[in-house]
């Protein structure tokens, strides 16, 4: 495919678009294909042939649209003056779409009884870069992505662009990486375009396992060729002819699509030899993970993906000089690969004109727990925790009042009502004893007890450690039955005393961030709510009325109190 041809099939695909009397996406992400959307898609095609709409109506399935709890969603779209106009329908069932089609299709008249406003916060006070197409495209179709000026930024790269001028807009942007750490993505750029080496590799991070997390999956569903055409970026300012996308076996959606994507592009030049008929040569191969958490850590995937237990290695040397067969390596996870052709198309100054001083451009967010709106979002760096739990996610459900809301999953912290007006941007979220991470988001209310908050999250370090190193090893273990300890109400404060210390010393000798931020959880609860802490030691009681007082050491599979059993690990 050359550039003419390229921008041939995104004006034809539009056209098309245009011209459809409505576009009916159905949302064919991993949410709503449980609740049946797949086969809402395919009553729905049958309606409209019987209905003699056939030829009028552009009906296909799309990436998530955000609002999770209210599937499965539909999104009706008409083109009517230079504008689009847009209508959702939630909770859709087989006895709606006949009524859909015939009054909304058939008949110009949208049922109101069925829809969700769209000038609602939820969707007001969102600003969608790496979600643009969300509702706009079928994941399936490379021409669907090629319509909504997919590639084009790598055409722009490819005939107008050295590899330094892509680094250099991609510096400018200000983005910093998506998968917790927040490096300068532009920065790890420039390192491994200067580093050494026969060969460069680009990886794709795309191993998301915190608990209650979904962008990656959700990206990766929606717009594969999204992330193929930021690693082609990647690959072309740092001079790489090959890439790996290292994706967790438990997303065979995500799967399916990408090897459909990386197909279709092959077959048109987008990825191969002599992409868009340039000297640039790519090529993207995937590589299944079996689940283990600790894979995530950019030296373990690279162990994984040699054909290695995936175990952390020290660093130095980084990977940006020393990664796959110890060649200059460039990792970013999906969302930063997402956010690259954006930036790449637009100019890295517009993307840093969204956003903070110091957190340049948005951020997706899993929205789960105790909250109203659970779903997918994306807003700008800086919109408050309050703005995004209250306005965007509804408040909390049934009643009750916030108690904490917990970012950056098992590595993150728990963040308190006083800090609710907590601009969410790197610096901030760290000041508070929490951190960015992938994007995880979960809302507790009073009902939570953090003394269990923070020994589901031990619990899930400790299964995940490699086992590598002591401090990891050990303490996570030791840390995981103080907490048993103190929620079955058998802890003394000398055990507290003790958990602190520990605490202290995974974050300190750890070989990788898993063990280095394990205690984050604790730690956070322990800053502020001490006092659960000291009820359960010293009243015996879970004020949140969740743990069982006196009950059996569980991590040791005993009926036996837990101070009997000292020798257990």
């Amino acid at each position: 495919m050359t550039g003419e041809e390229l921008l041939a099939a995104a004006e034809k695909e539009q056209a098309a678009r245009r011209q459809a009397k409505y576009c009916v996406a159905v949302c064919a992400a991993a949410g709503c294909h449980s609740l049946g959307s797949t086969s809402i898609r395919e009553i729905f095609q049958k309606a409209v042939n019987e209905a003699g709409l056939g030829e009028q109506i552009l009906l296909y399935g799309t990436g998530c649209l955000g609002l999770c709890h209210a599937g499965p969603l539909v999104e009706i779209q008409r083109y009517r003056e230079d504008s689009w106009e847009r209508w959702l329908y939630h909770h859709v069932n087989e006895g709606m779409v006949a009524e859909i089609v015939r009054h909304h299709l058939g008949g110009d008249q949208p049922l109101a009884q069925f829809l969700y406003p769209l000038d609602d916060p939820f969707f007001r006070s969102q600003y969608k870069i790496v979600l643009e197409n969300a509702g706009r495209i079928n994941p399936e179709r490379l021409e669907d992505y090629i319509g909504a000026d997919g590639y084009s930024a790598l055409w722009k790269a490819v005939s107008e662009m050295t590899p330094m001028d892509v680094v250099r807009e991609v510096t400018q942007s200000g983005l910093r990486g998506r998968g917790g750490g927040g490096y300068p993505t532009g920065l790890k750029w420039s390192t491994v375009a200067k580093s050494k080496g026969s060969r460069k590799f680009v990886v794709c991070n795309a191993d998301e396992g915190d608990p209650g997390a979904f962008m990656d999956r959700s990206i990766l569903e929606g717009d594969p060729h999204r992330i193929l055409e930021g690693m082609a970026l990647a690959a072309y300012a740092i001079g790489a002819e090959q890439g790996y996308i290292y994706v967790r076996g438990e997303y065979p959606m995500a799967i399916s699509r990408l090897k459909t994507a990386i197909r279709q592009a092959e077959k048109v030049q987008l990825l191969g030899n002599r992409i868009l008929e340039s000297a640039f040569n790519f090529r993207v191969d995937l590589r299944i993970g079996a689940g283990a958490f600790v894979c995530g850590e950019e030296t373990a995937l690279i162990g994984s993906i040699e054909g290695n237990r995936g175990t952390p290695r020290p660093r130095p040397p980084f990977p940006a000089e020393k990664g796959l067969w110890d060649m200059p390596t460039l990792i970013n996870n999906v969302e930063t690969f997402a956010n690259v052709p954006a930036i790449v198309r637009n100019g890295g100054q517009w993307f840093s004109r969204i956003g903070t001083e110091k957190s340049k451009g948005t951020k997706v967010f899993a929205l789960a727990g105790k909250i109203v709106h659970t779903g997918l979002i994306e807003v700008p760096m800086g919109i408050s925790l309050r703005q995004v739990i209250f306005d965007i996610g509804g408040g909390i459900p049934d009643g009750k009042q916030f108690k904490a809301a917990q970012t950056g999953g098992p590595s993150g912290g728990c963040i308190p009502l006083p800090h609710l007006d907590l601009p969410i941007d790197y610096e901030s979220l760290i000041k508070v004893g929490s951190m960015m991470g992938s994007g995880g988001l979960i809302v507790m209310d009073e009902t939570s007890c953090m003394v269990d908050v923070a020994r589901f999250f031990m619990q899930f370090c400790m299964d995940e450690s490699c086992g590598k190193c002591v401090p990891c090893r050990a303490g996570t273990a030791q840390i995981y039955r103080i907490l048993e300890k103190i929620s079955s109400g058998t802890a003394s404060l000398h055990d507290l005393e003790l958990m602190e210390e520990l605490c202290d010393l995974l974050k300190h000798t750890s070989l990788c961030g898993l063990g280095q931020t394990a205690p984050n959880p604790v730690v956070s609860t322990l800053r502020y709510f001490r006092e659960e802490y000291l009820a359960h030691i010293e009243q015996k009681t879970c004020p949140a009325g969740v743990c069982r007082m006196g009950a059996p050491d569980a991590a040791c599979g005993s009926a036996e109190p837990v101070q009997e059993k000292e020798n257990c690990l």
